[in-house]
């Protein structure tokens, strides 16, 4: 006996199977390249952003510190130096991080090339030398040194100097106090004493922010009497800006505060996926610079940190004509951005640089700034 099956309840056949499977794996499969696509300019789009953010916060972060090189009070560092023993260092000799009366210095990265730089094969050296205390900070190869030394923006209005011997009591209003701890710093370990004429710099050997108090063992009698309204307690600013290497291999640009004794405490991480920092520094025209002639103001060219490696250039007064710096940052993506990239956006302040790992799909690009040195161009 034979069953009869109604037509509408028939199964489909196998050739219409096979239709129906072929175009739903071309629907998944435009679909899947749709969702790559859209995958790979999610993943461009947030590397550009994450790049060009870093870019800006790294560009700043050393922009502030910079536009503050030769602060020292009422007057600038050149202002100061003009007449022998008007500032007056009172910190140990012998501490490069603490190294007055240098406002700032530079150190140049080896280059692969006159204008490449390898960041996987780049030789563990620069010029000039870094002085011990910076290379035990262990910076990047492939990346300059920035060093920067001066008195901080904000300070606290002396009250008195109470002068006994050898030991110098200095009062400031203690609701005034918090000028001197801005920035994270709980204790201020090096100050400074500055009215229009002269700066002492000191190590304080005792502080009372309740009382408003600075003990120093030495005699400030230079400000005894100091004229009124004019003596102000500053913190000293001696930071160092370098490119760190965290421990997963990724570099991040780092800021390290420098000691008492002129090492240097222990490294701030500022921006993560900087990968180096180029420098080129603007002279004076009056490039010599010494004691008695006074910078012009007029910028005329810029240099690499290299050439003041030479010992006669290596001199406090050839760094006191740099008025200006020109500051380049190379920045990367902190993940993969699944795109290729031109080189031309890898080169900052003429230098071309090669990644250490060239398909690694981050994407980077240079990020290039002019600062003035304001508290040196002007008032001199």
């Amino acid at each position: 006996m034979r069953l009869s099956i109604p037509y509408h309840l028939r199964g489909v056949s196998l050739i219409e199977m096979m239709v129906a499977l072929a175009i739903g794996a071309f629907l998944m499969l435009g679909l899947a390249r749709v969702f790559s696509a859209s995958r790979t300019a999610y993943q461009l789009s947030e590397g550009v952003s994450r790049v060009q953010e870093n870019g800006r916060f790294a560009i700043d972060f050393i922009q502030r510190d910079l536009r503050m090189v030769g602060h020292m009070g009422c007057v600038n560092d050149q202002s100061h130096l003009q007449n022998a023993g008007a500032l007056r260092n009172l910190v140990p000799a012998g501490g490069s991080g603490v190294n007055f009366p240098f406002g700032i210095q530079a150190y140049e990265a080896t280059k692969t090339t006159a204008a490449t730089m390898n960041l996987g094969t780049a030789a563990n050296t620069w010029s000039p030398a870094l002085p011990a205390a910076v290379a035990a900070l262990n910076p990047a190869r492939g990346s300059d040194v920035l060093q920067l030394r001066f008195l901080a923006s904000e300070g606290a209005p002396v009250s008195s100097i109470a002068v006994a011997g050898a030991v110098s009591t200095i009062t400031v209003p203690s609701a005034r106090w918090g000028a001197l701890t801005q920035g994270g710093v709980t204790v201020p370990t090096m100050m400074g004493l500055a009215d229009c004429s002269f700066v002492d710099l000191f190590l304080p050997a005792a502080t009372n922010p309740g009382a408003g108090t600075v003990t120093v063992n030495a005699a400030l009698d230079r400000y005894t009497p100091q004229p009124a309204g004019q003596t102000m307690l500053y913190r000293l600013e001696s930071v160092v800006f370098y490119v760190g290497t965290r421990p997963t291999g990724e570099r991040v640009l780092m800021r390290a505060r420098a000691n008492p004794n002129g090492s240097y405490a222990a490294s701030e991480e500022l921006v993560e996926g900087i990968e180096s920092i180029q420098l080129q520094l603007g002279l004076d025209r009056n490039t010599a610079a010494m004691p008695g002639t006074s910078p012009s103001g007029y910028v005329e060219s810029f240099v690499r940190p290299s050439a003041m490696a030479p010992v006669a250039m290596n001199t406090e007064p050839r760094w006191r004509s740099v008025g200006a710096v020109r500051v380049g940052v190379l920045a990367s993506s902190p993940d993969r951005a699944a795109a290729g990239q031109a080189v031309d956006g890898r080169s900052v302040l003429g230098v071309t640089f090669t990644p250490a790992d060239a398909a690694d799909s981050r994407f980077r690009y240079g990020y290039e700034a002019t600062v003035a040195l304001r508290n040196r161009l002007y008032g001199n």
